[in-house]
């Protein structure tokens, strides 16, 4: 219900900002002599600014932003002001941060701190490398191939309960399936009460940082969200000394036991943080991935077909690791709907210093979202940005190398996201399954209703038509 109704202030106020849009203000008034420009904006409607219009809208929002604006602009949301940024040339300045002007932390920290207190996104610097080069033991290519073996049965027991029939919630079976498969990959819980209760834990974590009321009123999602937190943290404490002992292979274990070349560990505390943090950014990305790659493969039965085709001639059920690149159009597919539903919709930095982006002043204290998700969307990178056409990344094509930052679903520079070939395995094995016991399609001219979480996702749970294949 809360939803629902943020959703249609939401798409209220962006109509009557739309109809009479706020007067351009500059963010800041740059030095004398400095050459720069201001960088122009407004702030929007008292207090909540353009909160609940992005939130609602946030892709014909940011392109608005955008038309009236230009690459840098600046307006108010969940009560502060933030700098927008669009395009890759502006998108590159920030994420490669070559002047180490941008930090991640404090705005983090600011939205979603409270739940992911101190996991990799929220670190920086000479700090955020320590802790990532420890980590990154744990997505080598052999342990991914590891984990690619644990999710495939996973992956098959769930799409056996899947129940063919119109209007058949893919979105919501998609969530269900990569909470399972994250819970049961990344924590080592294969079944009973622990395993759902941090399961719900999680959820409402993820919750409490999308909460526009950010304080914890009794019962509110806020509230829920930080006993979530405390759940999950009482959680992981427990298991941490049984885990550093054994020889697990799910990713809490094989945390637990990682080390860098000079040999340091992480500390229990450090753990914890990772563990939190993975879940949620493991989970909520190849959910939107995974469901709006079956939107669109619904609504176009030709590449669906050819997905099809690659998969049953491949000859195998699952897929290991090596399979993967043998499977050309289902890589097509994927980069085409990350694309156009980036599930990250924007990266967000803070100035730790006065700096510029692209001649604009960016004082230090600033708060900039990167708008992956209008960037790509945008007619002057993209043609035709809204039509679903997978040739983009064909090699004859390759839309996608204009500029290095054209396409950056994964970000980039130092804080590039050290789960996207996690992601994609996940995804195109959930797939590949799926392409070989069903078919599906959608409605002519549905589209789902689209609001911002953690990313861009479907309210209505995506209904599609599902079918069962016989294949052996």
């Amino acid at each position: 219900m809360a939803t629902a109704l943020a959703d249609r202030l939401g798409s209220a106020l962006g109509k009557l900002s739309t109809k009479a849009p706020s007067p351009s203000r500059p963010l800041a008034v740059p030095p004398p002599g400095s050459g720069l420009r201001p960088v122009p904006g407004d702030f929007g409607l008292p207090f909540i600014g353009h909160t609940l219009d992005r939130l609602s809208n946030l892709l014909e929002a940011s392109r608005g932003r955008y038309e009236r604006y230009g690459p840098v602009e600046w307006g108010g949301m969940l009560g502060t002001k933030i700098v927008g940024v669009y395009g890759p040339e502006a998108t590159e300045v920030v994420v490669s941060n070559k002047d180490k002007a941008f930090a991640n932390g404090g705005i983090y920290e600011y939205l979603i701190g409270p739940f992911f207190h101190r996991g990799l996104l929220l670190l920086d610097f000479g700090e955020h490398l320590h802790h990532r080069r420890i980590m990154a033991k744990a997505f080598t290519r052999p342990r991914l191939a590891g984990y690619l073996t644990a999710m495939n049965p996973r992956i098959e027991r769930t799409l056996d309960g899947w129940q063919p029939r119109n209007g058949f919630p893919v979105y919501s079976a998609a969530k269900q399936m990569t909470l399972d498969i994250a819970t049961e990959v990344f924590v080592g819980e294969t079944s009973g009460s622990d395993h759902r209760k941090i399961e719900k834990a999680f959820v409402d974590a993820v919750h409490g940082g999308q909460a526009i009321l950010r304080f914890p009123v009794p019962g509110g999602i806020w509230a829920r969200g930080l006993r979530g937190r405390r759940l999950l943290e009482d959680y992981f404490r427990s298991r941490l000394p049984a885990r550093r002992d054994g020889d697990g292979d799910d990713l809490f274990s094989v945390l637990c036991r990682a080390e860098s070349e000079d040999g340091h560990r992480f500390s229990d505390e450090d753990i914890v943080n990772h563990m939190i943090f993975a879940l949620m950014a493991a989970h909520d990305t190849s959910t939107i991935t995974l469901a709006m790659m079956a939107y669109y493969l619904g609504g176009h039965p030709e590449w669906q077909e050819r997905a099809r085709s690659e998969s049953i001639a491949l000859g195998k059920a699952t897929v290991d690791h090596d399979d993967l690149e043998k499977l050309p159009t289902l890589d097509k597919v994927f980069k085409e709907t990350l694309r156009i539903n980036a599930p990250v919709g924007a990266l967000f930095r803070q100035a730790v210093k006065d700096t510029e982006i692209l001649g604009f002043y960016i004082p230090k204290g600033t708060k900039l979202a990167v708008s992956t998700y209008a960037s790509h969307r945008i007619a002057e990178w993209w043609p035709n940005p809204d039509v679903f056409d997978p040739e983009r990344f064909s090699e004859e094509r390759r839309e996608d190398k204009s500029h290095k930052f054209t396409w950056a679903p994964f970000g980039g520079g130092a804080h590039m996201c050290i789960g996207q070939f996690f992601g994609a395995m996940e995804v195109k094995a959930v797939m590949h399954q799926m392409l070989r016991r069903f078919s599906w399609t959608v409605p002519a001219g549905y589209e789902p209703p689209i609001r911002y979480g953690t990313g861009p996702m479907p309210t209505d749970g995506l209904p599609v038509d599902l079918r069962a294949l016989d294949i052996a």
